[in-house]
């Protein structure tokens, strides 16, 4: 049956996790838990998912990796129900976890998720994933290719590109490259590739090869997740990010001109140190302005060790206000997007669980019976508690 490996956080660990269930799919007895340290709100969410596995697995080994086994280890090595902790560095090493280097093709998702990229060099004054994951590494591009061709061959139809800091793929190989050489040498080398993704980028490390590729290659899906994170130009200062409100605004403009069906997302945090009211519009106006369809709200907590942690906050009571406006924005702008795509042909990836993902990561509800694995042609005519039907 294998061992039990429950994710969570980012598309970076889903990748992960997939790996360590072919890693460890001649253990029995065994539960793993891949957990996420880049919120107080996500530790949290770990150790109740510890306390969870156990429950349902009282004599089971349990062992816990991902960035809180990094990030939190004396407080998770206390709990009386883990048993041990696997560094985040080494997880997927078969000597880690003392067992044969076998690796079985069990195929989770009809996508596939490729890590192609660790760690981060960067020093957001809010984050704490550098010391959890360590520099930036890069998966050379024949090793990619060689993870793809292994997919492709068990039936996938979409290729997702992951990483911690994705855009600054490359910089640190022997030969130094950027993303846009590898999702060119993707599309030459599999030609029968349909749809190749992209997860969470940085606007500010999108090199002109990955523009145009993104901008006119239609087998590269028009759905861009920007790591924003605020709306603010002094705060985007105060965090220590690489761009600034004007030049996100720049960027998908100028991506919108070339290529208008694109869907964009961002990550945004609510309630920042040093955060005004008029910070806070700024960042609920950046909804608006890029018409963020895909949003990912994160209320500010302070991280062990940051810099912001050391910042003047802001009241919990004024965070989790402004995080619900923050998604009530973007839900209505999210509203409006899906109704502005009924009556319109999608292509549609159908997943396991009877829905799919148009290019435009749009999820539909699919009809019965409809397999899983194959591209679909649909028309959605209403949508039915958020999803395209």
């Amino acid at each position: 049956m294998g061992a039990e490996v429950i994710s969570l956080g980012c598309g970076l660990n889903l990748s992960e996790s997939e790996e360590l269930r072919g890693l460890l799919a001649a253990e029995s007895d065994l539960v793993v838990i891949n957990s996420c340290a880049v919120t107080a709100e996500a530790v949290r969410q770990t150790r109740q998912a510890i306390r969870k596995a156990r429950r349902a697995n009282p004599a089971a080994r349990l062992l816990v990796t991902g960035c809180a086994a990094e990030v939190e280890r004396s407080a998770l090595s206390a709990m009386p129900e883990v048993d041990g902790l696997i560094a985040n560095t080494v997880k997927l090493d078969p000597r880690a976890w003392n067992v044969a280097p076998l690796r079985a093709d069990l195929r989770q998702h009809t996508r596939a998720f490729i890590a192609v990229q660790n760690g981060c060099d960067h020093a957001c004054t809010f984050c704490v994933i550098p010391q959890g994951r360590g520099p930036s590494r890069s998966l050379p591009i024949a090793d990619v290719l060689s993870e793809i061709e292994r997919h492709l061959a068990l039936g996938a139809q979409e290729v997702v590109l992951t990483g911690v800091d994705l855009t600054s793929w490359g910089h640190d190989l022997s030969a130094p490259a950027q993303l846009g050489e590898l999702a060119g040498a993707i599309l030459c080398a599999f030609p029968q590739l349909p749809r190749l993704r992209l997860s969470s980028v940085d606007g500010a490390e999108i090199d002109p090869h990955l523009f145009d590729l993104i901008a006119s290659q239609p087998r590269i899906m028009p759905h861009l997740h920007l790591s924003l994170q605020h709306g603010d130009g002094l705060i985007l200062k105060r965090m220590k990010r690489r761009h600034t409100r004007a030049q996100a605004v720049t960027l998908v403009a100028a991506l919108r001109d070339r290529r208008p069906d694109i869907a964009i997302g961002a990550d945004l945090i609510a309630g920042f140190p040093t955060e005004t009211d008029a910070a806070h519009q700024a960042n609920l106006s950046i909804v608006e302005e890029l018409e963020i369809v895909h949003g990912h709200v994160f209320p500010y907590s302070p991280r062990p060790g940051t810099p912001a942690a050391r910042m003047p906050q802001v009241g919990p009571a004024q965070i989790k206000a402004r995080a619900a406006q923050l998604r009530a924005a973007i839900a209505a702008q999210r509203a409006r997007w899906l109704a502005s795509l009924l009556g319109k042909p999608l292509e549609v990836l159908a997943e396991r669980d009877g829905t799919g993902h148009a290019p435009n990561f749009a999820r539909v509800q699919l009809p019965p019976g409809t397999e899983a694995g194959k591209i679909v042609h649909i028309t959605p005519t209403r949508i039915a508690e958020g999803l395209l039907a």
